[in-house]
């Protein structure tokens, strides 16, 4: 292995990231937006935390066609969880509790899907095949989720490469997890069963922070259909990390792209430092073949322990228990990534499978003095036969969860031996990753016979094509060409009125740098105002931008005839003043001038300022303001 000790995040360079071999590809998930879900017909996106009903289910395995187990479910049976899911009848029905077959697929769902892979540059799939895909964590009642593969052999343009788009598919959304405390986890299904895409990228990226930047592409690529969801939890990432050496790691449940480039680097320093572990192990001769560990119930050794964790355990009645991991001495202070050590990813087995949530859930001989007192280590060292080589590790609680904790612990002990085991881990606020779930085996998804085959015909893409946005990237040179504001620019290119503004340029001759203020930035302000800009439509915009073309509205104009709309949910041109003639300016002015004499001016050079001002706010719908200053300049 390379002679090659991780900086700070800060410090990494794109060589150093080279070093490693860091590769990383993601797995992009977006809810789709449509008013229901994708295999029933219940309103999709009504989030409520109000349930009427709870419902009580228990994960056990079974066995394949090949008498296997898979090794998520074995890891879920061992938990002995209660999944308990919180029912709303105004979002769920029978379907989404397996009591009733699905229904056909939500076609707008599908429309949609289709688009975004069309967007990629994919190749199409001729027929949709549902499948069901195991879900083994009780985040789906069903224990599968209903999937399909619908676009293939894609690709994006990134720096001076391309990145591939593996495949995309449609599915179905999980639940919400409420909490996941000892033996009982707790779901919301508000949101089961909502469409979604999922993206897969290849692992073409090379730093944490390409990975990030691929994943913003991504994400705007979808976003300029405007028929995804936006807000939180709608987009979500799940990363595959890999470095020289290594497996391929999946960090599930990315909230953030901003949160990437960190985890991605401490998922590789993980990887890395466990690849170094690892040789550290064979160097003492503890090999997968050779590894040694041993158990003992040291209950009645330490009844009077100084450590206020245990104390507490023994006061309730609880067990306490030591694993003696030979030869390992000092190795659970081994850093695995930023602030963290190899005696986290024991404890994270623990808390996780042996379902002992409470932090801290073991303790271990090479960080003494920091709980037990010296002495007490000394005597359970005695009493179970350890040597000073060796690594103390103790944990307590029941009788069961204790068992299920030390096997826990020896297995992850003797997986270092090995490196770095297939695992699923979960994104933490710090940046680190901890321990989720064995990954799931290979063979996870299988045919659904519930529903049949959905014929995609070239009449259906073609029709869809018809309505494709213009490529973000494409778009965004030409604006930048048109020397349009730079901060319209990335907004403008996923909205939907990018295919408006292209008509109001070159086809009514608009001003590229107003329609793209009128357009961005002019709902903005009407925002913050209060007003519904869900409300502006296309057909709106277009009427407004002509009557100023035809001298009906002046910039400002335009501002306030966009609230008017939305007021009255419809552009009206009669509402619109008759325009100013150039008389009646004059009139306005001398009229305007009367009641500025009648002001006692502080400043008396501000008064062709104030003149101006009064007098646009009479006539600021018709009259460009240039056109009043040049005639209050002709008076002066």
């Amino acid at each position: 292995m390379k002679d090659f000790l991780f900086k700070p995040f800060e410090e990494m360079t794109d060589s150093d990231y080279e070093t490693v071999g860091f590769k990383s590809g993601l797995e992009i998930h977006q809810q789709l937006l449509t008013d229901k879900k994708l295999f029933c017909r219940c309103p999709a996106a009504q989030y409520s935390t109000k349930y009427h009903a709870e419902i009580l289910r228990h994960m056990r395995p079974t066995l394949s066609e090949l008498g296997e187990y898979d090794g998520t479910a074995l890891m879920e049976f061992k938990t002995k969880k209660d999944i308990i899911y919180r029912i709303n009848r105004d979002t769920v029905c029978t379907y989404e509790m397996d009591d009733t077959p699905p229904f056909l697929i939500n076609d707008d769902a599908l429309d949609i899907a289709l688009q975004c892979g069309l967007l990629f540059d994919c190749s199409i799939v001729d027929e949709l095949h549902i499948a069901r895909k195991q879900y083994l964590d009780g985040s789906i009642p069903t224990g599968f989720q209903r999937t399909a593969i619908f676009a293939l052999n894609g690709k994006i343009p990134y720096k001076n490469r391309m990145i591939d788009i593996v495949q995309m598919s449609i599915e179905e959304d999980s639940c919400r997890e409420v909490s996941d405390q000892g033996h009982t986890r707790v779901y919301l299904t508000d949101r089961l069963g909502m469409p979604l895409i999922e993206t897969v990228t290849g692992p073409n990226m090379r730093t944490p922070f390409e990975v990030a930047e691929v994943a913003k592409i991504c994400a705007k690529v979808v976003r300029s259909t405007n028929k995804v969801r936006r807000g939180i939890g709608s987009a979500r990432e799940d990363v595959n990390v890999s470095v020289e050496g290594g497996t391929r790691i999946e960090i599930k449940g990315v909230p953030k792209i901003g949160r990437i480039p960190l985890l991605t680097y401490n998922e590789a320093m993980r990887q890395w430092n466990l690849l170094r572990l690892k040789e550290e192990l064979n160097k003492r001769g503890i090999t997968k073949e050779s590894f040694e560990a041993t158990s003992a119930d040291i209950t009645r050794l330490i009844k009077k322990a100084h450590y206020q964790p245990v104390r507490n355990a023994i006061e309730q009645g609880l067990k306490i228990k030591c694993v003696t991991l030979k030869g390992f001495g000092g190795l659970l202070n081994w850093q695995t990534q930023t602030d963290t050590y190899f005696s986290k990813e024991i404890s994270d087995r623990v808390r996780v499978i042996a379902c002992l949530t409470n932090i801290p859930n073991i303790i271990h001989s090479d960080s003494r003095g920091d709980n037990l007192l010296s002495a007490e280590w000394q005597n359970i060292k005695k009493n179970v036969g350890a040597t000073d080589n060796d690594t103390l590790v103790i944990v307590w609680g029941n009788e069961q969860d204790t068992d299920t904790a030390i096997k826990e612990i020896m297995i992850r002990a003797k997986e270092a031996t090995i490196g770095v085991p297939s695992e699923t881990r979960q994104a933490l606020r710090d940046g680190t990753n901890g321990f989720e779930r064995i990954l799931p085996g290979a063979d996870r998804m299988y045919p659904d016979t519930d529903l049949p085959p959905t014929k995609i015909t070239n009449d259906r893409l073609n029709r869809l094509k018809e309505n494709l946005p213009d490529k973000f990237w494409t778009s965004e040179s030409w604006y930048n060409k048109l020397g349009i504001p730079p901060d319209t620019i990335p907004e403008l290119s996923i909205s939907r009125f990018a295919k408006l503004f292209k008509l109001l340029v070159d086809e009514m001759g608009i001003n590229p740098t107003l329609a793209a203020v009128v357009l961005i930035q002019f709902p903005k302000r009407l925002k913050k105002m209060k007003f519904d800009t869900s409300l502006i439509t296309t057909e709106m915009m277009k009427e407004i931008f002509r009557a100023y073309k035809d001298g009906l509205l002046t910039r400002d104009g335009i501002f306030i005839a966009m609230q008017k709309s939305i007021t009255k949910g419809k552009f009206y041109p009669e509402l619109l003043p008759k325009p100013f003639t150039s008389r009646e300016i004059d009139d306005l002015l001398n009229q305007t001038k009367k009641e500025v004499e009648q002001i006692k001016l502080l400043n008396k050079e501000k008064r062709n300022e104030i003149l101006l001002g009064l007098t646009m706010n009479k006539v600021r719908m018709n009259v460009e303001g240039k056109t009043v200053e040049e005639k209050i300049l002709n008076i002066s």
